[in-house]
């Protein structure tokens, strides 16, 4: 199966520590693309409607490439920490110019993996999950896993052996 891992994180720390994990135990049986948004240029989706949902961003940008890439994937995992109680602007701006290709992203497998200072009790992880759980209702997504971990300091997830275990379990367990 072929997972695409979008890393909405621009430093090399607790995301990228569960992004690992989880990879480590999906590349056995997978094949793993990591997805660094931070390293792209993607502009605002304008709502221009000049996509028509299949063509493509009209956009001069790099947000194309990344979309074709979601559209052969079986498998998109999100990945990112929490920013204002939300996902990063990296990733939403890939969620965002989706929309130029919606309808070939239908039906896929989906995974989240959520990365916040907060206890995992905290609302912000709520909201992040009622947005995930929004957009896979509208295009019929089939969400795998959705994991909120509580690491704050760089490093905590890596000392949080439970957590690495159950992400390479979880990536482990992922396959057609």
């Amino acid at each position: 199966m072929k997972i695409v891992i979008l890393n909405g994180s621009p430093r090399k720390g607790n995301t990228l520590t569960a992004i690992n994990a989880f990879a480590e135990g999906a590349k056995q049986k997978n094949d793993i693309e990591i997805i660094d948004t931070y390293r792209y240029k993607i502009s605002p989706c304008m709502g221009c409607e000049a996509c028509e949902c299949s063509k493509g961003c009209v956009a001069k940008d790099d947000s194309n490439m990344i979309i074709d890439k979601l559209v052969v994937a079986d498998m998109i995992v999100f990945a990112s920490p929490v920013y204002w109680w939300g996902i990063t602007a990296q990733i939403k701006l890939v969620i965002d110019k989706a929309y130029c290709r919606a309808s070939l992203l239908k039906d896929k497998k989906v995974g989240v993996i959520i990365v916040g200072g907060s206890s995992v009790d905290n609302e912000q992880y709520k909201l992040i999950r009622g947005q995930f759980r929004c957009i896979s209702e509208y295009l019929n997504w089939n969400i795998i896993f959705h994991e909120d971990y509580s690491a704050y300091e760089t490093g905590d997830l890596a000392e949080n052996v439970t957590a690495i275990e159950e992400l390479k379990a979880i990536g482990t367990g992922v396959s057609q």
